[in-house]
């Protein structure tokens, strides 16, 4: 799969949570009280941060990696592998853990000027 392909099936995952928006222009993301929880590297990668109990589940059950961004393991993003990425209903599952789990966190101040 091409990246327009995959960026296609991203931006169709997150249409599967109607209050989430994809957000940046070049590197699409998702994100909730200031903190990434989706994204879609250049490299055509779709990563998840998920908890530590649904990362274990993701990397055992589909051999999920973690996931790569600039030389650097992000310790808490699974990078979705090729097998998963047409199977929107599954993962549209994670993306709710993903989302649950990030909404648990503290929110980081905003950095826009009022």
């Amino acid at each position: 799969m091409n990246r327009t392909e995959i960026e296609n099936l991203y931006t169709k995952l997150i249409e599967t949570i109607p209050d989430i928006q994809r957000k940046g222009k070049t590197m699409p993301y998702t994100s909730i009280n200031g903190h990434m929880f989706s994204f879609l590297s250049k490299e055509g990668k779709i990563g998840l941060r998920l908890s530590p109990e649904d990362r274990n589940a993701i990397m055992s059950k589909y051999h999920a990696p973690l996931m790569m961004q600039h030389d650097r393991v992000m310790k808490e993003y699974v990078e979705i592998p090729d097998n998963l990425l047409d199977q929107t209903s599954t993962l549209a599952d994670y993306l709710q853990k993903s989302l649950d789990y990030v909404s648990t966190l503290k929110p980081k101040p905003t950095k826009k000027k009022k």
